[in-house]
């Protein structure tokens, strides 16, 4: 008997970015609001003292970018957690 275990990857986005797609990349997998997401980066950043400012230019190159899909591809609706 053979079973599949369906998990997700994180990709920096390609359509939710303004950088990077860090940000947006993190809230598609979290599916949440990109701008929650940002809003959390920066206050972190705040509450830190700027060290987690840190994580963002590592991630940005750690983090592979989301693959290119084909034009005529349709994602399929996945259920919430």
């Amino acid at each position: 008997m053979t079973t599949q275990t369906s998990y997700r990857k994180l990709f920096r986005s390609r359509d939710n970015r303004m950088i990077a797609g860090i940000c947006g990349g993190l809230a598609e997998y979290a599916n949440v609001d990109p701008t929650v997401v940002r809003v959390g980066f920066v206050l972190l950043a705040f509450f830190t003292g700027g060290a987690s400012l840190l994580a963002y230019p590592i991630m940005w190159i750690v983090v592979p970018e989301q693959p290119e899909q084909p034009a005529d591809w349709t994602p399929t609706p996945t259920a919430p957690f």
